[in-house]
């Protein structure tokens, strides 16, 4: 993840003292605007250009679908939406991917292919910022919130600078609404937004990179394969650095957010404590997972079409899950993985809930099992 503290925490400074000007509240969200675009711009500036145009291009199909009422054109208009936003995700994140498969398929055929060199760069937070304005379309399409109609407040929203790289991935009507007016200035919001900020600072730089990460390291990087008790630990080691460095970045973005004003939701809850696979989704990275619940596995017909298409619906659901977080056949298998045990877990959940007598008994047993099992994801 990229994340480095001190210069957040300076920057993160700056922007507090600015956005605490005694300026009207438009001219402040243009500083927090202008500000947020500065963030993003010092990994790479050109990519800031791709960020706009999703945010442009969005904003306009939200104002057409707020007016047209043609069911044909508002399919058209939410197409174009999505091939914007999915197109460019499709490209810079898996362009390359796709081609070196391709070529590979080629290859079992015997033909042999050597494609142009393309030296494609990720943008940073493309997926997180494409998921919210496509959330931002498909709320609009489904007239479940209004169109927006202030380009500076949608894009705001769309740019933020304590989400933007990492999440929460926000929804429309939980952000959009906070920069309609000047939010309210209490001693409370800022004594909880920063101790949240060192609360993240601190098991992002303490715990996942000095003490779990060097010990994760030394297992995966071994020049030669190593025991099965050092193995277990590397892979515990690893389990704690990417939930403290991921959770320690949400937990940042809520804190600086708090201290600006605005209210980010949680995106953890004790993920480890889960019971169960699906217990454990609705406690990691909560904001993909609902996302991926009400924009994905609801449309493809939820549970609803019955119990055979509810399992696919749930394994197609997680595979691509796993194929959003990075290209590579091994997110696939991880979104794989988590998708075959949801499966289990529903075709199984009816039975273990029927031994009511043993049911405390088996909840220890269950938790340790599911993260025995989350870390072997992990591996």
């Amino acid at each position: 993840m990229v994340f480095n503290s001190a210069i957040f925490l300076v920057f993160f400074s700056a922007v507090l003292a600015l956005h605490h000007l005694p300026l009207r509240w438009r001219a402040r969200k243009r500083n927090l605007l202008a500000a947020s675009y500065l963030f993003y711009a010092a990994w790479n500036p050109p990519f800031v250009l791709l960020l706009r145009i999703s945010t442009i291009v969005d904003w306009l199909v939200g104002l057409r679908l707020g007016a047209e009422e043609r069911p044909r054109a508002r399919k058209a208009l939410l197409g174009i939406s999505l091939l914007t936003n999915l197109g460019m995700l499709g490209f810079f994140k898996y362009g390359g991917f796709l081609l070196a498969n391709f070529t590979g398929a080629l290859k079992t055929f015997g033909v042999v292919y050597q494609p142009v060199a393309i030296d494609i760069v990720l943008p940073v937070g493309i997926s997180f910022y494409s998921f919210q304005t496509l959330s931002y379309s498909f709320d609009v399409y489904r007239r479940e919130i209004p169109p927006c109609r202030s380009l500076l407040d949608f894009s705001l929203f769309v740019a933020f600078f304590p989400h933007l790289v990492a999440g929460p991935i926000m929804r429309p009507h939980d952000l959009l609404p906070q920069f309609e007016d000047a939010p309210k200035e209490t001693r409370s919001r800022w004594a909880w937004g920063l101790s949240l900020l060192i609360i993240g600072l601190f098991q992002k730089m303490t715990l996942a990179d000095a003490l779990f990460a060097p010990i994760a390291d030394l297992v995966f990087q071994a020049p030669n394969s190593v025991g099965q008790v050092d193995a277990w630990i590397g892979a515990l080691a690893f389990s704690g650095q990417i939930y403290f460095d991921f959770s320690g970045y949400s937990t940042c973005a809520i804190g600086a957010a708090m201290c600006l004003g605005f209210a980010l939701p949680d995106n953890f809850h004790c993920p480890y404590a889960a019971i169960g696979f699906a217990d454990f989704w609705k406690r990691w990275h909560i904001s993909l997972s609902t996302w991926l619940r009400d924009y994905l596995y609801i449309p493809l017909g939820g549970n609803r079409r019955g119990r055979v298409r509810t399992l696919i619906n749930v394994f197609i659901t997680m595979f691509l899950g796993g194929l959003w977080h990075g290209a590579s056949w091994r997110f696939v298998a991880w979104g794989g993985f988590h998708g075959l045990f949801l499966v289990v877990e529903r075709l199984t959940r009816a039975r273990i809930e029927m031994r009511q007598n043993v049911k405390m008994f088996l909840r220890p047993l269950g938790a340790l099992t599911t993260y025995a099992l989350v870390c072997v994801g992990w591996v």
